[in-house]
């Protein structure tokens, strides 16, 4: 793990780092936000800061969202860390769109484990966001088994847009394993075997056969997780998003869980006027902290 940068935000800073993924054969490049209470010199040796995990969207790096969504300022209000993952491995060795696209390839990895090559070799981005990046993250932060930031445990997860699709599909697929505490998204993609976007990358990545895709979409795997104590999930979407009706049609959500456990456990709020930019996530970056916190026990 090597630093690229460190940038005083706020309270913190914000680390740039970057590392060799065994999980994509690349280096990956990481932002990690410490809040102002890791800082602190009376912090409490037995206290944990839990941690909050932003996945971005298509063409997104970790950048994006570190400089236009103001989590930061969330952060040190309650006292939790932020990781912002890449969307994708990188570099002249990994394929890309041979459409030449935006939509696939490099920097619209999809969260998934490619099985198709040419891009099973290193589109293997479910395994490092949930799996490898959590515990090398604490391998660095916390040595000598110190822990002062827990990248493990108290987490919780949320996103936009490809990242917003990212973080429901991480939290249900981890559900059983209390992967996550708390999971929310802004204009999330929430049944991609059924819009261009997701079928375009389901294809490209996991192949024809469409029982493969419903391991990664969140509206089949809803109506197979056994919802327990007081989860929810929150979503935002703006109702002047331009890709409300072809791409995100967050109503498909609400359909698969009807009748379903989960079906008071989803709360979808459109709001007037917004559409798929940073100026919509951040106006609602707020009230998606306060949720993560209260489910992260800081509240």
């Amino acid at each position: 793990m090597k630093v690229v940068k460190e940038l005083s935000v706020c309270g913190g800073r914000l680390i740039k780092l970057s590392h060799d993924s065994t999980s994509t054969k690349t280096k990956m490049n990481v932002n990690v936000y410490l809040p102002k209470q890791y800082y602190a010199q009376d912090f409490p040796t037995n206290k944990r800061i839990p941690t909050v995990v932003y996945l971005s969207g298509l063409t997104c790096t970790p950048d994006n969202a570190s400089e236009k969504a103001f989590w930061q300022f969330q952060a040190d209000k309650y006292g939790f860390a932020m990781v912002f993952p890449d969307t994708s491995p990188r570099g002249d060795e990994v394929a890309n769109d041979p459409e030449g696209s935006w939509d696939f390839g490099q920097g619209a990895g999809f969260y998934v484990n490619a099985t198709q090559e040419p891009y099973a070799q290193h589109y293997r981005m479910y395994d490092y966001v949930h799996k490898e990046l959590p515990q090398t993250l604490d391998s660095y932060f916390n040595k000598n088994g110190a822990i002062k930031v827990d990248f493990l445990e108290n987490v919780s997860i949320t996103g936009h847009s490809m990242g917003g699709y990212g973080a429901i599909c991480g939290y249900l697929r981890g559900y059983s394993e209390k992967r996550y505490k708390s999971c929310s998204a802004f204009a999330p993609i929430v049944n991609p075997s059924n819009v261009p976007w997701g079928q375009k990358a389901f294809k490209g990545y996991l192949g024809d056969e469409r029982a493969q895709w419903q391991a990664y979409d969140p509206c089949s795997l809803i109506k197979n997780v056994r919802r327990v104590g007081g989860d929810r999930i929150l979503i935002h979407v703006g109702d002047a998003d331009p890709f409300l009706e072809e791409h995100l049609k967050p109503e498909l959500l609400l359909e698969a869980v009807k009748s379903t456990p989960w079906q008071d456990h989803v709360k979808l709020k459109k709001v007037h006027g917004f559409d798929h930019s940073y100026y919509f996530v951040s106006t609602f970056v707020p009230e998606h902290a306060e949720f993560h916190a209260r489910n992260l026990g800081l509240t």
